[in-house]
Order: C-alpha cells, then structure tokens, then sequence
C-alpha cells in the first residue's frame, strides 16, 4: 500500500484476533426468510429444493476453506466448524465471519436456478453471521447436539402447524391449537388426525444436514484403525515372536536341543536382520491421523447427538 498522509486512519482498524487453541463456530441464518420463502412459494412445511440449495452452498463454503471440517444446517441456518488450530486469516473474528457468510450468500444466489428452474429470484436472499469460540469437545459436541434438538422441536411443531392450515385452519387457529402441547401431544395429533406417523418422515427434515469430509484412505482400503501405536504393537508382537522362536534354538555349552553345534554370530546376525525388517514395516504402516481437510464432502441426515458419530469421526474434536 502506498504511503500517504492519509494513512494514519488505520489506526482505527482494531485487531480481533481469536482464542488461540479453541473451536471456532461461524453461524450464519437468513435474514427475513419468512418473507423470502412465502414470496417464492416454498412448500410447507418443508421444501427440499430449498434445503438442497442450502446443503449446496454448504458444500461450496467447505471447498474453498480447507479448516471448515463440519457444517451443520437445518431451514435458513448452518453452522461451520473449523480445525481447532486454524491459522486462517490468522484467526481474525471479522474476516473469518464475512469471508464464510459472504461466499455461502453468493453460492445461494449462483445455484439458485439449479434448483428452482422455474421460479427466478424476485429479490436478492442475504444471511447474517456470527462466530463463537469453544474451549473444549465438549461444549462443541453440546453445541451441535443443541442446533440437532431444535431442528427436531422446530420440525415437529412446523409439521403439525402446517397440518392444521392445510386443513383449513387460519395461521392464528392452528398456533391456539397448538398453544401448551408437548411433543407427545403434536405426534397423536399428527397420528390420529392426519394419519401421520412423524418417525417416518425424512430424516433430512427431523435430523438437519450434516457437512462432513470421508476419509479417502477408508475408500482404498486403509482404515483409521491403522494408525503407528497399532500398528507398531503388531510389529513389536510379530519381532517378539520371532525373537523367542530363535532364542529358543541356544542351549547351554553350545549345542542345540537338535544335537548340532550352536553358531551364536549366526545367530545374532539373523536377530539384527528380523529387527531391522520389523522396524521398516513399522515405519511403513506409520500413517498420519487423518485431519478432515481432504476427501470427498458428502451430506448426512443422522443423529449427531449421540456418541457414534463423534467416535467415527475422532478428527473432528483434534
């Protein structure tokens, strides 16, 4: 940047650097979606074109930044997650949020007509973004459990409303209706009323979307179960062997149990060459953790409440 008398205006601009060594969550939501999805129609109570577009502007968010390892979305909201030791922007809170609530905006709007071909934009859509700062697994874990349960309780009671108004009840009638009911209460209605049984909706619809890389290596036949403390113990094991099954062959005064001469330097060079092998295979099972920044990104619709998919997915909390 050129020098001027100017310059000295950036001295306002503040540093915002984020905590060093902590989860980072960028969530971004749609700014006045209820007017946007009335005035393009969408499908109530839930619309698959529109949850598809934003699960496609997730995926372009997770291409083009490497450290977002896992997006969750459910309506008009994500959330991304990036690698706890992210150096992107050099962790600076307010690119990090513009940069990530910008391209997912512009992707919204570029793959717009891929999904709705017959309806075109009649205004443009825009997202707001905020970014929060975990400590540990566990609170990112309960965070991402927390945003699963209010797709469920939002789904639920959107399902039951919009069941009401298809009926014929106004908006103001369907929301008395369901004014004090619990869960219990909005599935025997759904169930006895409309015949609905809420389990057997789509899962993407009860669960959100769930943004995460696949392991490549898993797809080529090398699993997260290789990794060097397993795969050294099974080398160590195999040299143990090996090691006993020649130790075995020495007798005292050195003649073997097969009555022939013992011939100790043989012996030992035959030792230093196993150990030597076993320590190149070692070396070659070695594999490095895999940190979801590479692979294909695909889109779940399962439960991420519970401890499977963190536990098959250990990267994620590194």
């Amino acid at each position: 940047m050129a020098k001027s008398r100017f310059e000295y205006v950036r001295n306002y601009e503040l540093p915002d650097p984020l905590m060093p060594n902590a989860f980072i969550v960028v969530r971004i939501d749609g700014r006045g979606f209820h007017k946007f999805s009335d005035t393009h129609s969408f499908q109530k109570p839930n619309d698959k074109r529109a949850l598809d577009l934003m699960d496609i502007a997730a995926k372009t968010v997770m291409t083009e930044y490497k450290d977002v390892i896992l997006a969750f979305g459910e309506s008009d909201e994500y959330s991304f997650l990036l690698r706890r030791n992210t150096k992107l922007y050099n962790r600076r809170r307010s690119k990090i949020s513009s940069s990530i609530v910008s391209l997912f905006t512009s992707a919204y709007v570029f793959h717009w007509s891929h999904l709705f071909p017959e309806d075109p934009l009649k205004y443009p859509p825009s997202f707001d973004s905020r970014v929060i700062v975990y400590p540990t697994e566990k609170e990112i874990r309960d965070y991402f459990a927390w945003r699963q349960a209010d797709t469920h309780i939002n789904n639920l009671y959107n399902t039951a409303f919009w069941a009401l108004v298809h009926d014929g009840q106004s908006t103001t009638e369907a929301n008395k209706t369901l004014q004090g009911t619990d869960s219990k209460d909005k599935n025997e209605l759904l169930f006895s009323k409309y015949g609905i049984n809420y389990n057997d909706l789509p899962a993407m619809y009860r669960k959100g979307s769930i943004c995460v890389r696949s392991d490549p290596r898993a797809v080529s036949g090398v699993q997260q179960t290789d990794v060097p403390v397993s795969a050294s113990a099974s080398a160590s094991a195999s040299a143990f062997a090996e090691t006993s099954a020649l130790s075995s062959l020495s007798i005292s005064n050195g003649v073997s149990k097969t009555g022939t001469e013992d011939h100790p330097h043989e012996t030992n060079e035959i030792l230093q060459t196993r150990q030597s092998e076993g320590q190149k295979t070692r070396s070659a099972k070695k594999i490095k953790p895999y940190e979801g920044i590479d692979g294909e990104i695909v889109v779940l619709h399962e439960d991420i409440i519970k401890d499977r998919f963190w536990d098959e997915r250990p990267w994620l909390t590194m």
